[in-house]
């Protein structure tokens, strides 16, 4: 069983940053390939960043293409996404994705222009 457990949100000024972590347990986690999905309100939800089971391999959404990074910690059993230059667009309940199946219950980002 994988369990996935968002932090991180809050709400922050355009332009500004976030990290958000995701820590993940269940033993075969770290050879689960991750991503972060976002849902802003009354939208489906959509891929924002994806990295590899090794972590030398990671794609994103044109939308966040250059502003964010989505990076993992095999030691912590942690994925993170850093978001820079924040816009109020990126508002959204971000959710933490592993092997496709397994969820987390999401962090709310807000971004107030």
């Amino acid at each position: 069983q994988v369990q996935l457990v968002e932090s991180g949100g809050g709400l922050v000024l355009t332009g500004g940053s976030l990290r958000l972590s995701c820590a993940a347990s269940g033993r075969t986690v770290s050879t689960y390939d991750m991503a972060w999905f976002r849902q802003a309100p009354g939208k489906e939800r959509e891929y924002v960043a994806a990295i590899n089971w090794r972590g030398d391999r990671t794609s994103y959404a044109d939308s966040v293409k250059g502003r964010f990074t989505i990076s993992r910690d095999h030691a912590k059993n942690t994925l993170y996404l850093q978001m820079n230059n924040l816009k109020p667009e990126d508002t959204a309940v971000y959710y933490c994705n592993a092997h496709k199946d397994y969820w987390g219950q999401g962090t709310q980002v807000t971004v107030s222009s």
